[in-house]
């Protein structure tokens, strides 16, 4: 297997950070979540941020000609010939085409969808008590993983904070929104024999662990075909 290209699939409180940075750690693969990179765009008052951040601050999506020319960019670049990591994006059927489009042009495909499932519940207490670094995005959590100092991050020091699509009513919105646009995705890719399901219910270790053997799984079957 040449190449790892995967997408990191599930609702919003699911893990898909936590879980795409041990990833990008474990594969040493270039790790793209739109949510930083549309992030970081507002927060510098880029063009894509401007055009992003009224659609953010409400939990809507991002519409697409905002966001399939940054993912672009990315997986075209030098530093991802080696595969990917994209966490947040598709989150459309629209989307899941246009990646799928630019793969091609790069004579590329995906390799695996990693659905990491969590119910509604779930991601309402995961949310509810989620504190971001306002600079960096580094997360903490008041209840499963609280920083050292209340408030403050434990990484670079800087504020935490609420972001804005972490407050009850956005949340509610993002679960609607994931439910009606994104959950299309998962009988798409399971069609295409790209989909592998964790429980993401679990300890964020033990869905580390499945990760790892759904990715060994993978690439015993990918050694077999060659």
């Amino acid at each position: 297997m040449l190449e790892l290209n995967l997408v990191l699939l599930g609702p919003p409180g699911s893990g898909k950070g936590t879980q795409g940075e041990r990833l990008q750690e474990d594969l040493q693969l270039p790790y793209y979540a739109t949510g930083d990179i549309l992030r970081a765009a507002v927060r510098d008052e880029t063009e894509l941020g401007r055009l992003a951040k009224e659609y953010m601050d409400r939990g809507d999506l991002v519409p697409d000609e905002v966001i399939v020319g940054a993912i672009g960019e990315r997986i075209d670049s030098a530093e991802a010939t080696d595969g990917f990591i994209l966490d947040g994006f598709p989150r459309t059927v629209p989307q899941a085409e246009a990646l799928a489009a630019k793969l091609a042009e790069l004579n590329r495909e995906l390799t695996a969808v990693l659905l990491i499932d969590v119910d509604d519940e779930e991601v309402m207490r995961r949310l509810a008590g989620r504190r971001t670094c306002v600079e960096n995005g580094h997360v903490f959590h008041v209840e499963f993983n609280p920083p050292e100092r209340e408030g403050v991050c434990d990484v670079d020091g800087n504020e935490l904070i609420v972001r804005d699509d972490d407050k009850p009513e956005v949340i509610r919105h993002r679960l609607e929104t994931y439910h009606e646009k994104t959950e299309p995705l998962i009988e798409l890719y399971d069609r295409q024999s790209l989909l592998r399901r964790i429980d993401g219910a679990a300890a964020p270790d033990a869905v580390a662990d499945e990760l790892r053997r759904s990715l060994a799984t993978l690439k015993l079957e990918g050694d077999e075909a060659i």
